[in-house]
């Protein structure tokens, strides 16, 4: 018999991830309970059906897909439902969070007797026709997660600690996430200071990737800023061992918090940034 799934919440990724599977033959169950219309809206188009805590917790898989400010919160309210159920489903903690969080969510699920799996996501959300984003995970059970590669799901097992995936992930973000926040800053410093024509001109002339990327990056990260904030604290709790790093990536989700704020708000910096960037069309 195929697995049942839950992905929770249906927000972009969670319910791309959920169209995938439910494209591959499964059955995909998420928690509405609270969630807007137009969240309701996404997981109906993508197939999910909605249903309960204790129905949820009666799945064979649970992939947590939050902002990852609500990843504890998520596993702990599952908690008795799952302790109660004889279902005992693998709980995959697929969220942008440092080991040391992974640890407490990890905490929250081991009393309840269901395995837990560590998964980073790493990639935009599945579209039509391509492989999808690729999910690593690690942990002992990471095998029996690895399972739902046969229904769409890009899966890479990891050797190391348990936490090694969101390792993984915090790394990768770091670098990525970290240099558009960089970039943005510059750009916006250089708009300041009357100097953004020549700056655009000389990265054109000397680093033509960079500027390809920073545009293509940039374009994007706006409306997605403040999902961000929350992700530089668990990269800087990462490296927390490095307090040079640990200012950096504070640095950072301070940034990102200010450029949330500004497009919820006037649109300075945002209109800004994508006046910078816009200068190659008119070139």
């Amino acid at each position: 018999m195929n697995p049942v799934v839950a992905v929770i919440a249906p927000g972009m990724m969670g319910a791309a991830v959920g169209k995938r599977l439910v494209d591959h033959g499964l059955k995909v169950l998420t928690s509405l309970k609270g969630r807007s219309a137009e969240t309701s809206a996404r997981a109906k188009t993508a197939g999910m059906v909605s249903a309960s805590d204790e129905e949820i917790a009666a799945t064979d898989f649970i992939l947590s897909i939050l902002p990852p400010g609500d990843a504890v919160a998520l596993a702990q309210r599952f908690s008795p439902a799952l302790t109660a159920s004889n279902s005992k489903p693998v709980f995959v903690d697929c969220n942008a969070v440092s080991p040391p969080t992974v640890e407490r969510i990890a905490a929250a699920i081991a009393p309840t007797g269901s395995p837990f799996v560590d998964a980073g996501i790493i990639g935009a959300p599945p579209k039509p026709g391509d492989a999808g984003p690729r999910f690593y995970a690690s942990g002992p059970d990471a095998p029996r997660f690895a399972k739902l590669k046969d229904f769409g799901l890009d899966i890479r097992v990891l050797g190391g600690p348990m936490s090694a995936a969101s390792a993984m992930k915090m790394s990768y973000a770091g670098i990525t996430k970290g240099t558009q926040a960089l970039g943005a800053a510059m750009l916006l410093a250089a708009t300041r200071g009357g100097t953004a024509d020549a700056l655009f001109a000389e990265l054109q002339g000397s680093q033509p990737q960079m500027l390809a990327w920073l545009k293509r990056n940039l374009a994007l990260m706006p409306p997605k800023a403040y999902r961000w904030v929350a992700e530089m604290h668990e990269i800087a709790d990462f490296v927390g061992e490095d307090p040079a790093a640990h200012e950096l990536y504070l640095g950072a989700a301070h940034f990102y918090e200010q450029i949330a704020q500004d497009f919820d708000g006037e649109k300075r910096q945002v209109s800004a940034l994508e006046a910078f960037m816009s200068k190659g069309a008119s070139s």
